[in-house]
């Protein structure tokens, strides 16, 4: 009797795959963490702050 191989899964393309999917997934997470990290403000987050004190002081 004659048995055929019959592969179900490509495994090499597959494989890439997923590579390539951590690879982008990796990049994501640094690039939210770098800016979730970085110190750089508004240049008007202090004036807005300051203003909106100034005009709730006077009922």
């Amino acid at each position: 009797m004659n048995t055929y191989f019959l592969p179900l899964v490509n495994w090499g393309l597959g494989t890439i795959m997923i590579a390539v999917f951590a690879v982008v997934c990796i990049l994501l997470v640094a690039v939210i963490f770098s800016l979730a990290s970085s110190d750089k403000k508004a240049p008007n987050t202090d004036d807005t702050t300051k203003e909106s004190k100034h005009t709730n002081s006077n009922p």
